[in-house]
C-alpha cells in the first residue's frame, strides 16, 4: 500500500528531530509526491520554532518525536499553507498517525489539531505578542546577535526573507548558449523563467514546480544550478584563462563550473573536498557539465594541499551558513557560539595552509555564505595582522534583503 505522503514527512521530520541529520539526506530518495513531502519537510523545519510554540498553546504535554512530527505537520497546513483545507489537513494526518506511529498517536493528533482550529484566532493573536524569534522561527542567540550588528528592521527583514520560500536560479553554460539563447529555448518549451534580478547577464530564475533535469539540455550540462551569490567570489578571482586553479572546498561544484567557463577550458582546476558523499556530486557535476580542465580530489584543506604553487586559490571554507538560511532552513538550529568558536578555528588553519601553495603573483579568495563578523572581515582582518607578507585587494558582503540573493562575504588577497 502506497504510504500517506504527510506520513512520509512525518517520518522524516521525526528522525531529524532525533538526530539533527541533514533533511536533504533524509528526504534523498523519495519520489513519490516529492515536492509535496520536500514542502512538508522543509516547511516544518524552517517553521520549528514557531509550531513548537503552538503545540504548547494546544497540549500541556511534549509527546515523543514521533507523535510530535505528526502534529508539526499538521499544525504546518492549518497556519501556514494557503492551499490545504483545514478538514484535509486533520483528517489526512490523522490518517497518516495510523501508518507512522506504533504508539496509536492518532488521538493525541487529532485533539491538538482540533483544538488549535477551535482557538486559531486567539493563537495568532498571541503568538503576534510574542518575542521576534517565536514569531519568525529562529533561534534567540542569532535574532540578538543581528540586532546588535544590522539593527531591528534589518534583522526582521532578514527573518522574514530567510521563510520565504526560495527560487531556483540556473546559470546558462557560457561555453555552450548564452542567457538570452536559453531563455528563449525555455521559452518554447512552454516555461515562463525570467532573467534572474541583479544578475540578468548570468542567472535565470525558473517558476516553481519546473523539474530541474526535465529542461532541456539537462544531461548535455547546458547549464548549472546554483544561486547568483556564487559568482561573487569568482569574479574576485580575475580569471582570464591558462591560470592554475584550487578550488580548496570545491562541492557541489557551483564555483567550480563557473571558473571553467570563465578560463574557457585552458589552464587546470583542482576541485578538493573532504567527503566521499560530497565528492560524488562533485564528480557527477563536472561530468555532466563536460568539464575537461577539472581534476576532482580527495583530501583536507585544514592538513595538507598536494601541488601547487597555484596561480588563484578559491576558499569557499566551512561556515555557519547563516546566509543562506532561506535554502537551507536546518542550519539555523544548529548555530551555537561554541560551534561558531570551532568553524573560524577552522577557517584560520585553511587560510594558513592556503597560503603556503600560492604563487607569490597569484590571488587568493576567501568566502563564506555567512553573516557573522567573526566569519567575515572581522576573521580576515585578524588574520591578515598575523600575514605582514599578505594584504586585502578588495571585500565584498552580501545582505540577503538588499541584493536579493544569498548572503555572504568574499575577500581577495594577494602578496605584498
Amino acid at each position: 500500500m502506497k504510504k500517506n505522503s504527510r506520513a512520509v514527512a512525518a517520518s522524516i521530520i521525526s528522525e531529524w528531530l532525533d538526530t539533527a541529520d541533514f533533511p536533504d539526506r533524509l528526504i534523498e530518495d523519495i519520489v513519490d509526491d516529492r515536492a509535496f513531502v520536500m514542502e512538508m519537510v522543509y516547511g516544518v523545519i524552517r517553521n520549528y520554532r514557531t509550531l513548537e510554540w503552538m503545540v504548547t498553546c494546544c497540549s500541556d504535554r511534549r509527546p515523543d518525536c514521533e507523535t510530535m512530527a505528526l502534529v508539526l505537520v499538521g499544525l504546518y497546513q492549518i497556519f501556514i499553507l494557503d492551499d490545504v483545507a483545514e478538514y484535509a489537513a486533520v483528517n489526512e494526518t490523522v490518517n497518516a498517525a495510523s501508518q507512522c506511529s506504533e504508539r496509536k498517536a492518532g488521538g493525541f493528533v487529532n485533539a491538538v489539531l482540533r483544538r488549535s482550529l477551535r482557538e486559531k484566532e486567539d493563537i495568532l493573536k498571541r503568538l503576534s505578542a510574542q518575542e521576534l524569534g517565536i514569531r519568525e522561527s529562529h533561534p534567540s542567540v542569532l535574532v540578538d546577535r543581528w540586532k546588535s550588528e544590522f539593527g531591528d528592521e534589518r534583522t526582521v527583514a532578514l527573518c522574514r526573507w530567510n521563510n520565504s520560500r526560495p527560487m531556483v536560479t540556473i546559470h546558462p553554460n557560457s561555453m555552450q548558449t548564452t542567457v538570452s539563447q536559453y531563455l528563449k529555448l525555455l521559452q518554447a518549451e512552454g516555461i515562463d523563467a525570467k532573467c534572474c534580478e541583479g544578475a540578468e547577464d548570468e542567472f535565470l530564475v525558473l517558476p516553481r514546480g519546473v523539474r530541474v533535469n526535465s529542461l532541456p539540455g539537462f544531461s548535455d550540462g547546458m547549464f548549472s544550478v546554483h544561486d547568483p551569490s556564487t559568482a561573487v567570489a569568482v569574479n574576485l578571482l580575475d580569471l582570464h584563462g591558462g591560470e592554475s586553479v584550487l578550488d580548496a572546498c570545491a562541492a557541489p561544484g557551483g564555483k567550480t563550473i563557473l571558473m571553467a567557463q570563465k578560463m574557457k577550458g585552458s589552464g587546470t582546476i583542482t576541485a578538493m573536498d573532504l567527503y566521499e558523499d560530497r565528492l560524488v556530486r562533485l564528480h557527477d557535476n563536472v561530468k555532466r557539465m563536460k568539464l575537461s580542465n577539472v581534476d576532482v580530489i580527495q583530501g583536507n584543506t585544514a592538513r595538507h594541499i598536494p601541488g601547487g604553487p597555484y596561480d588563484r586559490i578559491l576558499l569557499d571554507v566551512p561556515c555557519t551558513n547563516t546566509g543562506v538560511l532561506r535554502k537551507r532552513p536546518d542550519a539555523r538550529w544548529r548555530f551555537s557560539l561554541k560551534r561558531l568558536q570551532e568553524i573560524t578555528t577552522l577557517q584560520q588553519r585553511i587560510l594558513d595552509h592556503a597560503a603556503s601553495v600560492l604563487h607569490s603573483d597569484g590571488k587568493m579568495v576567501y568566502s563564506t555564505c555567512s553573516l557573522e563578523p567573526e566569519e567575515c572581515a572581522k576573521l580576515i582582518e585578524s588574520w591578515l595582522e598575523t600575514r605582514t607578507d599578505m594584504t586585502l585587494v578588495e571585500s565584498v558582503f552580501s545582505f540577503p534583503t538588499d541584493t536579493k540573493m544569498d548572503g555572504g562575504y568574499a575577500a581577495v588577497m594577494k602578496f605584498v
